[in-house]
C-alpha cells in the first residue's frame, strides 16, 4: 500500500492544528459545563475534594430539614403555652369573682358551685388544648422528648425534654371541694403559682428555639462555604475560556492559512515539470 509523502512544512502545521483542536475541545466543554474540572482525569485531587465538600455539603442540607421541624415543633409548644396562659387568665378571673361573693347572701352556695363548675369547665379544656399540642407525634406540653441532630456524624444531637403542663401547674379541681372564701383563695394561689410555672417553660422553650436556630443559621453559612470551595476548585472562569477559545480560533485560522502556503509551495515545485 502506497503512502502520501508530506512536506517537513505541512506535517508541522498538521501537527499545530491537531493540538490546537485538542485545545479548543478542551475549552469547549469547559465552556459548556462552566467547569475547569470535569472528571478526575483533569485533576484528580482538585475532583476528589470538591466531591468531599460537596457531599459534605449536601449531609448537612438534610440535617436543616430537621432542624427546621425541631423549631417548627417548639412553636408549636409555645402556641398551646400562650392558649392556656389565656385558659388560666380566665380561670382567675372565675376564681375572683367566686371570692368576691358574699357568703352570707342568698344564693351563695348556688353561685359559688356555679362558678366551681366554670373553673373545672374550664380546666378541662386546658387538658384538651395539651393532647391537641403535638408536632408530628412529639408533644412537649406532655412530656415528649424532642431530638435534633446538628452534624452529619450524628454525633452532636440536641435533646429538649418536654413537661407535662397540666401535671405542673398543679390547679386542684373546684367542684366538690370549693366551698368558703379560704378555698377559692387558695385556688387563686395555684393558678398564680401556675402562671409563673408557664413563664417559665415558655422562656426554657424560647431559650431552646434559639439554640437550634443558631445551629440552622451556622449550617446554612458553612453548607455556603463547603459549596463555595468545592466551586474554587472545578469552576472555570468564563471570561477566561472564552477569551482563550476566541485565541485558539485565530491560532487554528492562522495554522490553516500556514498550511494553505505550504500546500501552495509544493504544487509551485509541481509546475517546474
Amino acid at each position: 500500500m502506497s503512502t502520501i509523502t508530506l512536506t517537513a512544512s505541512m506535517r508541522s502545521n498538521l501537527a499545530s492544528l491537531k493540538a490546537i483542536q485538542s485545545q479548543m475541545d478542551i475549552t469547549q466543554e469547559r465552556l459548556s459545563t462552566g467547569k475547569k474540572v470535569n472528571s478526575a482525569i483533569d485533576n484528580a485531587s482538585s475532583f476528589y475534594q470538591a466531591r468531599a465538600l460537596t457531599n459534605r455539603a449536601g449531609d448537612l442540607d438534610a440535617l436543616l430539614d430537621s432542624m427546621g421541624q425541631g423549631i417548627q415543633t417548639i412553636e408549636a409548644a409555645n402556641e398551646g403555652i400562650e392558649a392556656i396562659t389565656s385558659f388560666v387568665e380566665q380561670m382567675k378571673s372565675v376564681a375572683e369573682s367566686a371570692y368576691a361573693l358574699d357568703p352570707d347572701a342568698n344564693g351563695y352556695d348556688t353561685d359559688l358551685a356555679a362558678y366551681a363548675a366554670q373553673f373545672d369547665a374550664i380546666k378541662e379544656e386546658i387538658t384538651n388544648l395539651v393532647a391537641d399540642a403535638s408536632y408530628q407525634g412529639i408533644n412537649l406540653l406532655k412530656g415528649g422528648k424532642l431530638t435534633v441532630t446538628f452534624n452529619e456524624t450524628r454525633s452532636n444531637k440536641f435533646e429538649i425534654q418536654g413537661k407535662d403542663v397540666v401535671t405542673g401547674m398543679n390547679i386542684a379541681d373546684a367542684t366538690g371541694t370549693w366551698d368558703d372564701a379560704d378555698t377559692v383563695d387558695a385556688s387563686i394561689t395555684e393558678i398564680a403559682e401556675a402562671m409563673d410555672y408557664l413563664r417559665s417553660y415558655a422562656t426554657e422553650l424560647g431559650n431552646n428555639y434559639s439554640i437550634i436556630e443558631t445551629r440552622q443559621n451556622f449550617t446554612e453559612a458553612l453548607i455556603d462555604v463547603l459549596e463555595t470551595g468545592s466551586d474554587n476548585l472545578v469552576l472555570a472562569d468564563m471570561n477566561e475560556e472564552s477569551a482563550n477559545y476566541l485565541a485558539l480560533q485565530t491560532r487554528q485560522q492562522l495554522a490553516i492559512n500556514s498550511l494553505s502556503l505550504a500546500s501552495q509551495s509544493a504544487q509551485s515545485i509541481l509546475s517546474l515539470f
